[in-house]
């Protein structure tokens, strides 16, 4: 599936790029839908590859969407592609953003969400890129548009980020401050950071600014957890903390 700017809103034109995304895997509950997660794998990865973890959680009523990101060339290997939400030159809070590659990748994810039931919990959850793809839906549903200005059209009701960093962090606070629903929206929306504090990829100290930045910005319920001396993985204690995470914020049933 292809996405131009104007799938996220925009005016479109002939030089837009079109991003092609991979392959999608779908893990069915095997009790009662209740919630709906797109999970979103980190750089150079596809959706199998978490499809095959989540298959395993004790989550039954949760349906795992792992879409795969569009191949594109990276600034941050020198132009060599790879499968990425969006293009990053280094991960730091002064590097540029990548509107349009985020706004592309958050309306082929509002778009995989839009077509589940209406009266099934929304989430989104990634880890490392995917991770500060999850968090950039998050700030597009508190603000109410992409960053383009146009409509986001989908209610979440849970963010997870393991291993990440936050987007756009040097205006998130201007933006945070355009409209006091923005504020509204962002105390009422839950999110799960994790990370690790031996993590060489990246480094904690972004996943405790982007906690820091997201709790100044008005989101109440947040939280925040710390794996000493883990690295850029995933630990089963990790994703215990995220199964129980969601099953109480999702408010989900236990059985099948």
């Amino acid at each position: 599936m292809s996405f131009g700017s104007d799938d996220a809103g925009g005016a479109g034109s002939s030089t837009t790029p079109t991003f092609e995304f991979g392959s999608t895997y779908v893990v069915r509950p095997k009790g009662k839908h209740q919630a709906t997660i797109i999970w979103l794998h980190g750089l150079g990865d596809k959706g199998s590859s978490w499809s095959q973890i989540l298959e395993t959680l004790p989550l039954p009523n949760v349906k795992w969407i792992c879409p795969t990101a569009p191949t594109r060339e990276l600034t941050l290997f020198g132009g060599f592609p790879c499968t990425a939400w969006f293009d990053v030159g280094e991960i730091s809070d002064d590097a540029p953003d990548d509107l349009e590659g985020l706004d592309a990748s958050a309306a082929h994810i509002s778009n995989l969400l839009s077509a589940e039931p209406p009266d099934v919990k929304l989430g989104v959850a990634g880890f490392s890129m995917g991770a500060a793809m999850a968090l950039y839906s998050a700030t597009c549903l508190v603000l109410g548009r992409y960053g383009n200005g146009n409509p986001y059209p989908i209610k979440l009701s849970a963010i997870v980020g393991l291993s990440g960093w936050l987007p756009c962090s040097r205006t998130f606070r201007t933006w945070m401050e355009e409209t006091h629903e923005s504020e509204l929206r962002a105390a009422s929306l839950p999110i799960l950071l994790c990370h690790g504090s031996a993590d060489d990829v990246v480094v904690y100290e972004h996943g405790e600014n982007t906690a820091q930045t997201l709790s100044s910005a008005g989101f109440q319920t947040l939280t925040f957890k710390s794996y000493d001396g883990i690295g850029h993985y995933t630990t089963p204690e990790e994703t215990n903390e995220v199964s129980n995470w969601l099953a109480a914020i999702l408010e989900l049933e236990g059985e099948p």
